[in-house]
């Protein structure tokens, strides 16, 4: 493929652990690689920070936490970050502007109505609500600006076709495999479990804690539960686990310590009880050679595939029986299996299907100009 310049929208800020904006870096990081030029432009113009990533990156606007999908979405409002990231985008020329989450406010949608460059989106929202549906006559005009689109699962393609009738490929969200063994292996004797995740309802978080509490309570071999994350939860969740000394809160991680925890963890614990579309969580603790715990919801069957153990979700003792069956039932084979599983995912065979997109993108631009 031809040396392209690629301008990657993400319409959440980089200062806010998500999905999507890892997505953004890590593909940024690829292609780079691949000898593509490329601009990262997202909200948060207070965002000084320095992301890894060989890629530009440009920031705009004040973030605002606007409910959304059970979550609280970092997005700009601010028509004066939007125009700033049209006139970035076009003074950099890209040859293909991919949107994540093109529809989300408002940083993308000067870029989008523009259209000077063949326009790529990710969807990655899965279920539908309030802001979707009242919202279609904005969203049907927006989606006139889209040469081609891909979403991260069924459900986010599903939903995406509802609101607005596009039909997206569905891909997948995926990863640097290599990144996750590349931290050594620091098992102790103690059993360290993780829990990842913005601390809010949806997660589940109260549910990993309930259980390794209730364990803790009738075991002479304890659990130690390291929580990684924030979120409006934080305070109500400290207070859930009552100063228990095996309960640690570490705060948000850096995505090096999120790698480093992993490779600790005797299980990794996925206690989400809705609201998402791709279990990628699931997916990094199997590439760090970690067993997985997970909620049986539809975001995290098409990841888990049976290479995870699953329970019932929020509920307390189901967790609790997962989580030691998890544990006793770990062999080296089991391990190298989930491995090889969460390789199908990798973020290199990603990109070369985006690379495809990106050209069918182009084709279509230019049969229009």
């Amino acid at each position: 493929m031809p040396e392209l310049r690629v301008a990657i929208l993400s319409s959440y800020a980089l200062s806010a652990f998500g999905g999507a904006q890892e997505q953004a870096l890590a593909m940024s990081r690829v292609l780079v690689g691949r000898g593509h030029d490329v601009l990262i432009v997202a909200p948060d113009g207070h965002d000084h920070a320095t992301y890894d990533t060989p890629a530009h990156v440009a920031r705009f606007g004040t973030v605002l936490k606007i409910p959304a999908n059970g979550s609280r979405a970092p997005l700009t409002l601010s028509p004066s970050a939007a125009r700033h990231a049209r006139r970035t985008v076009e003074h950099f020329g890209p040859d293909v502007v991919h949107c994540h989450e093109p529809f989300a406010p408002l940083i993308g949608w000067g870029v989008l109505r523009a259209h000077i460059a063949p326009a790529v989106a990710t969807f990655h929202r899965g279920g539908g609500g309030p802001a979707l549906s009242l919202t279609k006559p904005l969203l049907r005009r927006l989606a006139l600006h889209l040469d081609a689109a891909a979403a991260v699962s069924e459900s986010a393609a599903s939903t995406i076709k509802a609101a607005c009738g596009i039909e997206a490929t569905v891909l997948f969200n995926g990863f640097e495999m290599e990144r996750f063994v590349a931290t050594p292996r620091e098992r102790g004797d103690d059993t360290v479990l993780v829990v990842l995740g913005r601390h809010e309802e949806r997660k589940g978080v109260a549910h990993a804690i309930n259980a390794v509490r209730a364990h803790n309570a009738k075991d002479e071999d304890p659990w130690r539960l390291v929580v990684l994350g924030d979120g409006p939860q934080r305070r109500s969740l400290e207070a859930l686990a009552a100063g228990d000394p095996l309960i640690e809160f570490l705060g948000a991680p850096s995505d090096e310590e999120k790698r480093r925890w992993l490779r600790r963890a005797n299980a990794l614990i996925a206690p989400a009880i809705g609201g998402e579309s791709f279990g990628m969580v699931l997916l990094e603790g199997m590439a760090s050679e970690t067993s997985v715990v997970a909620s049986d919801i539809e975001g995290y069957r098409e990841a888990a595939s049976g290479f995870a153990t699953m329970f019932t979700p929020g509920d307390d003792t189901s967790l609790e029986r997962a989580i030691q069956g998890a544990l006793e039932e770990e062999t080296p084979e089991s391990i190298a299996h989930a491995t090889a599983h969460a390789n199908e995912w990798s973020m290199s065979s990603l990109m070369d299907r985006y690379e495809e997109l990106y050209e069918v993108a182009r084709e279509r631009f230019l049969a229009t100009r």
